[in-house]
């Protein structure tokens, strides 16, 4: 809590929008929402998927809002961002999964904040490439998607993904805008083995990702997937001098790490590689 956190809850309620941070239960709110930061989330509050890990509600999706990408430039002129993060609910009910709005949202913040850095946190489009390049030819500063868990575990965790077709539309929007850092996360302690996250690791290094975020899975809900074990700081930290190792160019490892936490620190350390 704190006067910062007061104002921003006030403005996202104020301008209608939503922020994963609060729709996905993130633990970091209060802390990241004290530094002025949060991520806008898109096209509605509600996802056409039911991942297992996920505390963002499921159902029939919203219309498609398209004032929004214009109300999201105005909250961050309010906040007075230098570098924003937008991400979306899975929308599999659109041909292009939403990736027109991303589009606008970047041109809109551009438009209300010259010089503001955009980072886009995209869903897989069900393997879309033409959805990827609408998002990358809107030039955003970094472009994330995540992995989320290993490959054993998707059928439950990452209901409707697949685990081939992220690595594929990674490696994708990096050979479209090579200068644009690339960027996944993992969320640990859902029963992989450290071995199948090294593993993975090796795999997203290979398909060019830059930057990489490992966090600790927190059980949203009874609901939800069970937490099989924490994962101790020192094995976040040797899997950070792991992936240093490996090549990429920022790794942000530890319990309360999410995809979007100290974003623009991250973009910094890809940024002058």
């Amino acid at each position: 809590m704190g006067d910062n956190y007061r104002e921003l809850k006030q403005l996202i309620t104020d301008l209608k929008l939503h922020t994963v941070c609060e729709s996905a239960a993130c633990p970091n709110i209060g802390e990241c929402w004290n530094r002025r930061t949060a991520t806008f989330m898109i096209l509605g509050n509600v996802c056409t998927r039911r991942c297992g890990f996920c505390a963002v509600q499921k159902g029939a999706p919203l219309p498609v809002d398209l004032d929004e990408p214009e109300r999201v430039g105005e909250a961050v002129y309010r906040m007075g961002l230098s570098y924003a993060v937008v991400t979306s609910v899975n929308r599999d009910d659109r041909k292009d999964g939403g990736a027109e709005l991303f589009a606008l949202t970047i041109e809109a913040i551009r438009r209300r904040v010259p010089g503001c850095k955009v980072e886009v946190l995209v869903p897989d489009f069900q393997g879309n490439r033409d959805a990827m390049k609408i998002v990358m030819d809107a030039k955003p500063d970094v472009l994330n998607h995540n992995t989320e868990t290993v490959p054993r575990l998707y059928r439950q965790v990452r209901l409707g993904a697949r685990y081939e077709r992220s690595l594929g539309m990674l490696q994708y929007a990096k050979e479209l805008v090579p200068s644009t850092p690339v960027k996944s996360g993992l969320m640990l302690g859902l029963g992989e083995s450290m071995d199948e996250v090294r593993e993975v690791m090796a795999d997203l290094q290979r398909h060019r990702v830059d930057i990489l975020t490992l966090g600790q899975y927190l059980r949203p809900s009874p609901k939800h997937l069970p937490i099989i074990r924490y994962v101790s700081p020192e094995e976040f930290a040797e899997l950070r001098r792991f992936g240093m190792g490996l090549g990429f160019a920022h790794v942000e490892a530890g319990p309360l790490v999410r995809s979007s936490y100290h974003a623009d620190d991250s973009h910094a350390s890809a940024s002058v590689q």
